[in-house]
């Protein structure tokens, strides 16, 4: 059994729900926590997981929320998170990858998220691109909380950093990709230290790729940590789903 730790299903990717959570089941994914990121996504994924008992869901304003966000969202957000099936805050974090015009913005957003999660003792879902040093120097404000440093592709360096640091990493679709050096990290850190994610319907694994993802194929992801790391599958998925029960206090 795997569980998907970080993906997006919405009426706006996919066509049947009921269809896609149902392959997803029929190929051994037993639980899915889905992301909702922003007011649309956040209040999609609170129905979801009042209709699916599979699915449990992380809500949080990404940083392209950073310069639409208000306090009345953030007010909204303590709200929704009394909800149980609501596993941690995310993805949160900083995106430079297209300028870092409004840093502050997003740095503000941040941190008001990562102080609710410590409030409410809950996980965080980190998002970092283009912003290691300044998404480090963030999470150095907060010792207390734990996470997962979503969709991680960084340095085997910077994984050891967030890994002392309390945090798993999200491994998913690009350690498949044929280009990928993330197979370096995965060797370096271990499984203890992972979580799978497929961060479904982007990033699809290889044979697939070019497709929309969805978590039926995380088992790929899987296989080719297993690859890596020279253990077998099962192990791989014992292992990451009692990383992703322990993180996020799964029932």
């Amino acid at each position: 059994m795997f569980i998907d730790t970080h993906c997006h299903i919405s009426t706006e990717d996919y066509d049947n729900i009921d269809l896609i959570i149902k392959e997803n089941k029929e190929n051994n994914v037993d639980k899915m926590i889905i992301s909702g990121y922003s007011r649309n996504t956040i209040k999609e994924s609170l129905k979801l997981i009042d209709k699916y008992d599979c699915l449990y869901a992380t809500i949080g304003y990404h940083p392209s929320e950073a310069d639409i966000t208000t306090e009345d969202d953030l007010n909204n957000l303590e709200k929704m998170i009394q909800n149980k099936k609501i596993v941690g805050i995310g993805e949160i974090g900083l995106d430079y990858h297209y300028g870092n015009e409004n840093k502050n913005k997003q740095i503000e957003l941040f941190i008001k998220q990562m102080k609710l999660a410590e409030k409410y003792n809950l996980p965080v879902v980190i998002h970092s691109r283009d912003a290691t040093q300044d998404t480090i120097e963030v999470l150095k404000k907060f010792p207390n909380l734990v996470g997962d440093m979503h969709c991680f592709s960084g340095s085997i360096e910077t994984a050891k950093i967030y890994i002392s640091m309390g945090y798993k990493l999200g491994i998913g679709g690009v350690v498949t990709f044929k280009n990928s050096n993330l197979y370096q990290v995965v060797q370096a850190v271990g499984i203890d230290n992972i979580l799978l994610e497929t961060d479904a319907p982007y990033l699809t694994p290889e044979p697939f790729r070019g497709k929309i993802n969805s978590s039926k194929y995380i088992s790929y992801i899987a296989k080719r940590i297993a690859q890596i790391l020279n253990i077998d599958e099962e192990k791989v998925g014992k292992i990451t789903t009692d990383n992703a029960y322990t993180l996020f206090d799964l029932k």
